[in-house]
């Protein structure tokens, strides 16, 4: 949907609820309708998730999801957006009942539960959900965490919480409309994604029952919220806190109201004045329940190879890939054209940042023949005359066919030699997506790579080690010292 159209489905959106509340006294809108078969089925799974046993794969996918998202806390400590998290928790931090990854803070679970959020999305190494246009991990993970500390849960009812959160957050969003939604609407479903799934995940840890769980939405659907203004955040701060940092507040924050005795409506999805009529989804509401018990969106969940901007990975890929087959330094290249779909070419063309800048990290690959963390967040670097002059051959190119196979982000690269020879690689799948899985030996590699600088190797060794046999952890308090940094 572009912008047009964005005018009319806007207009539209006004007239129709205009209508509506003229059309319904307000004693009416008031009286609270019989809960829906939509938030009845919703609200029963969430509420069974906790003793609901889940297939080996998912138990599987999960473990390495929680790994790879403590990873990108771990990391984003020591970036601008980590570093203020981690200093506005220890200045607002409330009980010492949660963990702050790689400090030495325990604070209230709501403090936590943002400070991590904002951590794990302090850069690009978190995991994406292309089908809702997410990132769910970055706030899902740090809700579990702080409402399993608060709680006492044990390592196999926060492998359920994670994998709840998943399913109900990414759901909500898919239902909205993904990329299409953010753009007609100016909403964020980085946000709204985030605030459902963390709310589920924290949820699940405090043990609601069914009609806690209709209220738990009810309060979730009041705090949804973001703006697809983050694009426009240059320093990644308030990003981190639109992706990780506020959706994680603001779950958590539903799910111990819900616990502590809070009521609410019993049924936000339908009835006067509901979350469906003020959201407008693009799709059929059934959507928020379709293959709940049998697809798990954790495990269309993608891991990020290369610690950059989703929109890059495929033509890194593409890069790696021609480095590996063929022998040439950056010196040998006159010309670098890469395509990608037209709403991501927009995300990352000359970006001030430069793990979300396409041509300086095609630059980098060329010249490294790899993309490590450590170069990806190098910003002195961007003005190197080497990278600078390299950075000048590449030239990105938007492509409306591959705009068509989103979400699927389908690169192609094209490397011009100076002696004439062409080289093209087209990346349909990057490792680390569902269709091209990363094993959970490179999981732990990447996630080795992020934390060690941080932890040392001997910690995340046990960190590591535990997550895959968190079976066997009677309380996740358990995990703190090893997320600690003195």
């Amino acid at each position: 949907m572009r912008r047009n159209e964005s005018k009319i489905f806007s207009r539209r959106r006004v007239l129709a609820t205009s209508a509506a509340l003229a059309a319904a006294p307000f004693a009416a809108r008031a009286a609270a309708p019989v809960p829906s078969p939509l938030i009845t089925t919703l609200s029963s799974y969430m509420a069974g998730a906790a003793n609901r046993a889940l297939p080996d794969a998912v138990v599987e996918k999960t473990k390495q999801m929680i790994l790879d998202t403590i990873a990108a806390m771990v990391s984003g400590s020591e970036l601008p957006p980590g570093k203020f998290a981690i200093a506005f928790a220890r200045g607002y931090g409330g009980d010492k009942v949660s963990t702050v990854a790689a400090s030495d803070i325990v604070c209230g679970p709501i403090e936590a539960a943002m400070a991590n959020g904002m951590l794990a999305h302090s850069d690009e190494t978190d995991d994406t959900h292309p089908v809702s246009f997410t990132h769910p991990g970055c706030s899902v993970v740090p809700s579990a965490l702080a409402a399993g500390e608060r709680f006492g849960t044990d390592g196999t009812r926060l492998i359920r919480s994670v994998a709840l959160g998943y399913d109900v957050g990414t759901r909500v969003t898919a239902t909205l409309g993904r990329v299409n939604y953010a753009v007609a609407t100016h909403l964020s479903t980085h946000g709204i994604c985030g605030t459902f799934g963390s709310a589920a995940a924290a949820a699940c840890a405090a043990g609601l029952n069914e009609q806690q769980m209709r209220w738990l939405l009810s309060y979730t659907a009041q705090e949804a919220s973001g703006l697809y203004a983050w694009q426009r955040d240059t320093q990644h701060v308030e990003k981190s806190f639109d992706f990780g940092g506020m959706p994680a507040r603001n779950g958590i924050t539903a799910a111990l109201l819900v616990q502590a005795g809070g009521t609410a409506v019993d049924d936000i999805l339908s009835g006067a004045d509901n979350f469906l009529q003020a959201f407008m989804p693009m799709n059929d509401p059934s959507m928020l329940v379709d293959g709940l018990g049998t697809r798990y969106e954790i495990s269309r969940t993608n891991v990020k190879k290369w610690t950059v901007g989703a929109p890059i990975q495929a033509p890194l890929d593409a890069i790696d890939n021609l480095l590996k087959e063929n022998r040439f330094a950056a010196d040998n290249v006159k010309q670098v054209v890469v395509r990608v779909a037209t709403d991501e070419a927009g995300n990352v063309n000359n970006r001030e940042i430069p793990d979300i800048c396409l041509q300086h990290m095609v630059a980098v690959m060329l010249i490294d023949k790899t993309a490590s963390f450590k170069a990806a967040h190098d910003v002195p670097r961007m003005k190197d005359p080497t990278v600078l002059r390299t950075r000048a051959k590449v030239k990105l190119t938007p492509d409306a066919d591959l705009q068509k196979l989103l979400p699927a982000r389908v690169a192609i690269v094209e490397v011009t030699l100076n002696d004439g020879q062409m080289l093209t690689e087209r990346v349909e799948a990057v490792r680390g997506t569902a269709e091209n899985p990363m094993t959970r030996e490179e999981v732990i590699a990447k996630a080795r790579d992020l934390c060690v600088p941080v932890l040392g190797a001997e910690k995340f060794q046990k960190l590591s080690d535990t997550i895959f046999a968190l079976e066997n952890v009677k309380n996740i308090v358990e995990l703190r010292p090893l997320l600690q940094k003195a």
